[in-house]
């Protein structure tokens, strides 16, 4: 098998610059060079995945095909690649430890002290190499999570210092960091990025690429210097300003020749330029849309990364719609039946939101009824299906304080109920219903024109499902279930045909939908908003 070359992306200064969006930009570079590649990210926090992390706390949680709670990088990773990533993609600190004291329990080490150095890094050494070991790679992007000086990262970087001395030429590292300007004296400042690299020395580390994060272009002469002081050819030295999106990022690095300096440090020749034809289409559609859409979100996090993967698909099937959309996040917290209407009426589509817990689910469930009495384009993801669906028990089927088993266990009509599989569970990360299932959809139904197949398959992250039992109730009354998994039964989507377009979905479907392949209901939801403004 041959030997995958690996780029190591760490960051500096400050978090939240966008490595991220720079490991799957380089990913993107590489994948239009014909090459074949993955992106891992290495997370330096203690839990074992985010799966139980409050949204506020760490953003969206992603989930993988494999049934993964990651973080939502992997999310970024997916929509610039368009590969599929698994549970080897995503690695933190809590999945170290957890193996090696595991191990240490069997006592497969011999007796020997168990310490950070060697057992630890080597168990991370493990992991960044095992997806080459596994997988017929070119290349494997490995993005270190926080920012160097964290505690946290040591081992991480020690593990890097010690792959880039043992893979010689088949590793390269790139170190992304920022560079502020003072307003108050008019200036751009290097000064954070070279003590970053020199922090990043003093751990035994040579970044053989810079990009320099700013909110203002910086001048070739900046770029100079900076290379000059950190030991970084000039040319390898590339800027990353802010732009209107971040899907123009693979763009601006391909101009500066980021993936030709990277592809120059493994000693490979570029005698063309990356095939970025489709990906140029994209941005060019998103530019020149000439078309508003109105989209609330309603939810209780008020945070953009908490739905960020929801954001990125409406943006995305508006762009081959033609057209721009204008997110407005509604607080479920604060809406009543007497101020529903100022928050959506002007609306052309509502996305009720997944989440979990008792906060702010009587809004939700208010949205969910003047959307659909007022005929509002409506998706309705996860736990915002069921929002809908407790809805319509109430005030269509006259099931008086019919609600789901997970917010009131008296409820006398539980119309969610706890999956029979779940009801042994007694640990809360990791053992939700996760990962990619089957779907059948009715022919005819607003999902199979949206799909134009029988079976789909989406991801999943949820305890609670639809409670079979009052199907035909509900199928009678006008909403119905028009996605069914064929292994078990387990109502997939439920739809109101008697609406223009009112949707809910037990799966969450913005896990798949990329800059090139958008997410197949998304666009039919955007598609819709279309035809009524029309109208």
């Amino acid at each position: 098998m041959k030997q995958s070359k690996y780029i190591f992306i760490t960051g500096g200064v400050v978090s939240s610059l966008g490595k991220g969006i720079i490991a799957a930009s380089i990913g993107r570079l590489l994948l239009a060079r014909g090459y074949k590649i993955t992106i891992q990210k290495f997370d330096p926090y203690i839990n074992v995945d985010p799966g139980t992390l409050n949204p506020y706390e760490h953003g969206e949680c992603y989930v993988t095909t494999d049934g993964c709670e990651t973080d939502l990088d992997l999310g970024h990773y997916e929509r610039f690649t368009d590969i599929r990533t698994t549970s080897a993609n995503n690695v933190t600190t809590g999945k170290i430890y957890q193996t090696v004291i595991e191990r240490e329990r069997k006592g497969e080490y011999l007796g020997k002290t168990v310490q950070v150095i060697p057992h630890i890094t080597d168990e991370i050494k493990r992991r960044m190499l095992q997806l080459g070991a596994d997988g017929d790679y070119d290349f494997i992007i490995t993005e270190i999570g926080g920012t160097v000086g964290d505690i946290e990262s040591l081992p991480f970087l020690e593990a890097i210092r010690q792959l880039k001395w043992e893979l010689g030429s088949y590793a390269v590292s790139v170190h992304l960091t920022y560079v502020p300007y003072i307003a108050a004296a008019g200036e751009l400042k290097t000064k954070p990025t070279q003590h970053s690299v020199k922090e990043l020395q003093g751990l035994g580390l040579q970044p053989d690429v810079l990009v320099l994060r700013t909110e203002r272009e910086l001048g070739r002469e900046v770029l100079v210097k900076v290379g000059h002081f950190c030991n970084v050819e000039k040319d390898c030295v590339v800027q990353s300003v802010d732009l209107t999106t971040i899907y123009e990022v693979p763009i601006k690095m391909a101009e500066q020749n980021l993936d030709v300096v990277i592809l120059r440090k493994f000693g490979i020749k570029c005698d063309k330029s990356p095939d970025l034809g489709n990906w140029q289409n994209f941005i060019n559609r998103r530019k020149q849309a000439d078309k508003e859409l109105n989209i609330a979100l309603v939810g209780k996090y008020d945070l953009q990364d908490a739905y960020k993967s929801i954001l990125e698909c409406l943006s995305q099937a508006a762009t081959y719609n033609d057209s721009k959309v204008i997110t407005h996040f509604v607080q479920s917290e604060n809406l009543t039946h007497s101020n529903i209407a100022s928050y959506l009426s002007t609306m052309d589509g509502v996305v009720i939101c997944p989440g979990f817990g008792q906060r702010g689910t009587e809004g939700k469930i208010v949205a969910a009824e003047y959307c659909r009495t007022h005929d509002i384009p409506t998706l309705g993801i996860c736990f915002g299906m069921q929002m809908m669906v407790i809805e319509f028990a109430r005030n269509v089927l006259g099931l008086e304080n019919a609600n789901s088993i997970e917010l009131d266990p008296t409820t006398p009509y539980s119309v969610i109920e706890l999956m029979a599989e779940q009801k042994s569970v007694t640990q809360m990360g990791g053992t939700m219903r996760l990962g990619s299932y089957s779907c059948e959809l009715s022919i005819g139904s607003e999902a199979y024109e949206a799909y134009g197949q029988t079976i789909i398959q989406e991801r999943h992250r949820h305890r609670y499902e639809f409670s079979i039992p009052f199907r035909s109730q509900f199928e009678k009354a006008g909403m119905l279930c028009t996605g069914i998994n064929p292994d078990s039964g387990l109502v997939e989507i439920v739809e109101v045909p008697a609406c223009r377009w009112y949707v809910g979905v037990q799966f969450h479907p913005e896990y798949t939908g990329t800059v090139l392949h958008p997410n197949p209901l998304f666009l039919s939801f955007i598609r819709t908003q279309i035809r009524k403004q029309i109208e």
